[in-house]
Parts: structure tokens; C-alpha cells; sequence
């Protein structure tokens, strides 16, 4: 705030000076709450005989401590006097917490947990026309990258430091705007509507990387504060840290893309392993007894019949075997 001296920048402060004020708390009990019931759905599942993998339930309690972080920590106090750490704040809220959230795959425990009529509500919500055009990728890109060109490149962040409460809200919005974009991206719980190939993902990804880039070095090259109590300097520090943050960032998103991608290609093969007889027990035509008074042939494929599933599907698509032997009845003698 004006007048005030800036908290210096020390170890000690650094460990000792929280945010404990009314709405820090109230989200650090949210945030105990959420992991109270991920842990006891999870043993809920155990004493079911069935496995909740680690490395879902690590990365999403990691996205709690995050969240608690960005409100609660000496990173909330430092963000009143260095604009580096309202970064550092925000980085936590999008780009840190909601891809770990995102890996934990909250709904699909909820679905294998809860109660029956829990479920429905919960599908019927995912469904939804609302939740559908919330959902929508140019909706998703709107609230998340318009909402951070419109709040760090107007007067919307001084505005906002000097009225706590407003703050507050718009950290809340940047949380949820950061689980809507990377839920698609990260996620393994499905999402109803909008289905984002692989491919696509990791172009997301770029394009992404590269919008924030711009920002970072929009706030690099400012030529006054981002807010009345940040110095100049402070603000190209935040920008330049925006700026690096996000390549960073962005290595970081593509490698669960990438690795999602790789077991996907690996489970579509093994299926196709499994199909592969099924399929060419359907290509092998079945021949019919041989008649007394019918002569045998020698050998299979003597006549031109197929003696294997690939001649069969070749017989059938060009209506000869390879060398031009065209495939007939076998002569009666």
C-alpha cells in the first residue's frame, strides 16, 4: 500500500510471515476438506480390492499445497510489495496447481465412489448445456489468456491491490479458468463434450507458450509500475520471470501429454494384437466337404482357393490371388 514500507526480502520472512486472514483460512479448510475426502474415497476403493495409483494420488495433493501457497504463504504477503511475487502467485494458480489437480482425476474417484444418486447429479452437471459452453475451448482461451492480457496490461492490477477482496476473487477465477484449460490437456478424467486429440494438445500447448511469452516481455518493456507499490524495476523483474516461467512451463506440460500419448499407442496396438484371430477367422471363407466322386486337390491354393487369412482378404478386395490365378470352384472329375 502507499506510505507503507516494503517487507524485506529475508530467509526469515520468508518462513515466518503468512497470510492468516479470514479468506486464506477459509480456503486452506476448503483445500484440507478436498484432501480429507480424496484420501478416505481412495481407501474406500481399497478396501474394495481395487488399486488407486500413486501417481495419480501424489500430483493431486501436490495441487492442494499449491493452491494453499499462492493464498496462504509468505508468497501472498511478498505479492503486497514485489510485483516478481504476485508472478510467482499467479504462476502458482495456473500453470503449478491445475495440471497437478488435473493428474489426481478427481471426477473419475468421484464416479467410483460415491453413491449412485452423487453420480447421476455429478454427469448430469458434466453434461450440461452450461457446462458445455463453459467447457468450450474458445471459451477456455478467452478466460484464461484474455482475463491475464486484460488484468496485467490495464489498470485492473492496481485496482485490484488496492481492494483485497476483489483480489481474492480474481485469484479464485485464475484457479478455476487454470483447471478448465489444463483438465483437456493433462487430465486423464474424461471431458463430455470437447475432446482434444493428442495433437492437438501439444499445438495448444505451443500456441500457449507462446501468447504468455508475449505478455512476459509486453511487461518487460513497460514503461511504469504495474501497480503503486511496485518499483519499476520490480515490474520488468515479474515480466522477465513471466516470460521464462512460461518455456518452462510449457517442457513441463508436454512431457505427461507425451508420455499419455506413447501408453495410448501402446494399449490401441495390444488390442489390435488381441483382434488380429477374431479378424481373420472372419476373412477365412469355410469350404464345403469334399463330395465323393470330387476330386481333392493336391495342395491348398492348387485351384486358386486362399489357404491363408491375408490371401482370403486379398481374394476378396481384388478378386484374384497375387500372380493373376483367379480363384474357382475345384473341377469335379
Amino acid at each position: 500500500m502507499p506510505g507503507m514500507q516494503p517487507l524485506q526480502f529475508t530467509l526469515q520472512n520468508s518462513l515466518t510471515k503468512w497470510n492468516l486472514s479470514a479468506f486464506p483460512i477459509a480456503v486452506t479448510a476448503v483445500l484440507v476438506a478436498v484432501a480429507l475426502w480424496y484420501l478416505s474415497a481412495e481407501w474406500k476403493l481399497a478396501r474394495r480390492g481395487r488399486r488407486w495409483r500413486l501417481a495419480r494420488t501424489i500430483p493431486f495433493l501436490a495441487g492442494l499445497v499449491a493452491t494453499d501457497l499462492a493464498f496462504t504463504s509468505s508468497v501472498a504477503v511478498f505479492a503486497m510489495s514485489y510485483f516478481q511475487a504476485h508472478v510467482i502467485q499467479h504462476l502458482l494458480l495456473m500453470v503449478v496447481a491445475p495440471p497437478l489437480l488435473a493428474l489426481g482425476a478427481p471426477s473419475t474417484l468421484l464416479l467410483q465412489t460415491s453413491s449412485r444418486r452423487t453420480k447421476e447429479r455429478w454427469l448430469a452437471a458434466l453434461r450440461s448445456g452450461p457446462f458445455a459452453v463453459l467447457s468450450h475451448p474458445v471459451t477456455v482461451w478467452f478466460a484464461y489468456f484474455g482475463a491475464m492480457f486484460v488484468f496485467f496490461l490495464t489498470p485492473a492490477v492496481n485496482i485490484a491491490m488496492h481492494h483485497m477482496a476483489l483480489m481474492d476473487l480474481i485469484n479464485v477465477f485464475f484457479l478455476l479458468s487454470g483447471a478448465l484449460y489444463w483438465w483437456p490437456m493433462v487430465g486423464v478424467d474424461p471431458i463430455v463434450h470437447w475432446k482434444m486429440s493428442y495433437g492437438n494438445r501439444l499445438i495448444n500447448l505451443l500456441l500457449g507458450s507462446a501468447v504468455e511469452a508475449f505478455l512476459g516481455i509486453a511487461i518487460l518493456a513497460a514503461s511504469r509500475p504495474e501497480a503503486s507499490m511496485y518499483t519499476l524495476a520490480s515490474t520488468h523483474s515479474g515480466g522477465a520471470l513471466l516470460w521464462i516461467s512460461t518455456e518452462l512451463s510449457t517442457l513441463g506440460g508436454f512431457f505427461p501429454v507425451f508420455l499419455e500419448w506413447a501408453r495410448s499407442e501402446e494399449r490401441a496396438g495390444a488390442r489390435a494384437d488381441l483382434q488380429a484371430p477374431a479378424r481373420a477367422a472372419q476373412l477365412t471363407p469355410v469350404r464345403p466337404p469334399v463330395r465323393s466322386g470330387e476330386q481333392k486337390q493336391g495342395s491348398a491354393g492348387a485351384a486358386g482357393e486362399p489357404s491363408s487369412a491375408w490371401e482370403a482378404a486379398w481374394l476378396a478386395k481384388f478378386g484374384q490371388l497375387p500372380g493373376g490365378t483367379i480363384a474357382e470352384p475345384s473341377a469335379r472329375s
